[in-house]
Order: C-alpha cells, then structure tokens, then sequence
C-alpha cells in the first residue's frame, strides 16, 4: 500500500512538459502501466484482507454462493478464491450473457 502512495507520489511531482510528441506518449504509456500494476497489487492486497478475515470468522473455503466447501485443490491454485469452481464458472457465463 505504502508503494502505492509512493507511485502517486512521484507521478505527482514528476510530471513535466516534454516537447518530443513520442517521448510524451513513451512517458504517459509508462505511467498507465504503473498505475494499472499498482491498482492490480491494491485490489489483490485487498481480496487477501478479505480472506483473513473469512478466516477468522471460519468462513473460510466455503462457497459465498452455494455455501459448499471450495475444493483444496482450488483453494491451493487460488487462495482468495470465494466461489466453488462450478459457481464462478456458472458466474462467468451468466456475466458472458450479460456483456453479449
């Protein structure tokens, strides 16, 4: 998170009025992929916290759908993991639906 408000930061303070047309977009496409990495890391830091907690309130590992166990199998490949595998992939093609 700290990293995070370092990148803010820095992109705060760095900006500056480049002439060169390409060196502007080289500078402004480096600057998007920052920001998207950093908002990946903040919304994993974020799914983690999220499973902590289900930890502690021994929700842990069962499907927020279905309320079924979520495979250790799954679990193991993704541990912020909150729906069983035939839940998210039921998700997924209803979301599919939805964007079609």
């Amino acid at each position: 998170m700290a990293d995070t408000r370092d990148t803010i930061e820095v992109m705060q303070e760095g900006t500056r009025n480049i002439p060169d047309v390409a060196d502007r977009a080289s500078e402004e496409t480096d600057r998007a992929l920052e920001l998207r990495t950093r908002d990946r890391q903040r919304k994993l830091v974020s799914k983690i916290d999220q499973a902590l907690r289900r930890i502690e309130e021994g929700s842990y590992g069962y499907c927020e759908s279905t309320g079924e166990p979520i495979s250790l199998k799954r679990l193991d490949a993704r541990p912020i993991a909150t729906l069983s595998l035939e839940a998210q992939e039921s998700h997924e093609r209803k979301e599919k639906v939805h964007r079609d």
